[in-house]
């Protein structure tokens, strides 16, 4: 194990993987992250700005969750954009048609071998059956 100081609060905990924060501030997030999700449910056109004045969490992680598809926001209101076209969107990094090509890219990428199969007439003419 690989001992770390946490990036929220400074203490140092056992790093096993994902982010480098201790257990106590995973905690606290995911309760501000429940907290910001039922806001967003309650209040429909709220904008990123405005829950994160609302609840007191930085608009950064609010986009984060939005990114990791945690959150999703009503409308596209032009905060969040695609990664690959500049698209409003309301959850991902991608918009639909963008994920659409990236994914018909991957699928003629790998292209399946086609095999042949020769068969010799003149040592195998026609089936035959063995009789017990």
């Amino acid at each position: 194990m690989d001992a770390r100081n946490c990036r929220m609060c400074g203490k140092m905990f056992n790093y096993i993987s994902g982010r480098q924060i201790c257990s106590n501030c995973k905690k606290d997030l995911e309760e501000k992250f429940a907290e910001v999700k039922e806001y967003v449910r309650e209040h429909k056109d709220a904008s990123i700005a405005e829950v994160s004045e609302e609840l007191s969490v930085p608009v950064k992680q609010i986009k984060d969750w939005i990114r990791e598809e945690r959150l999703q926001f009503s409308a596209a209101t032009g905060e969040i954009c695609c990664e690959n076209c500049g698209k409003p969107i309301t959850t991902g990094k991608f918009c639909d048609n963008c994920r659409k090509k990236m994914v018909n890219k991957l699928d003629n990428a790998y292209q399946k071998p086609q095999v042949e199969i020769k068969r010799d007439r003149k040592t195998n003419p026609k089936m035959r059956f063995l009789d017990n």
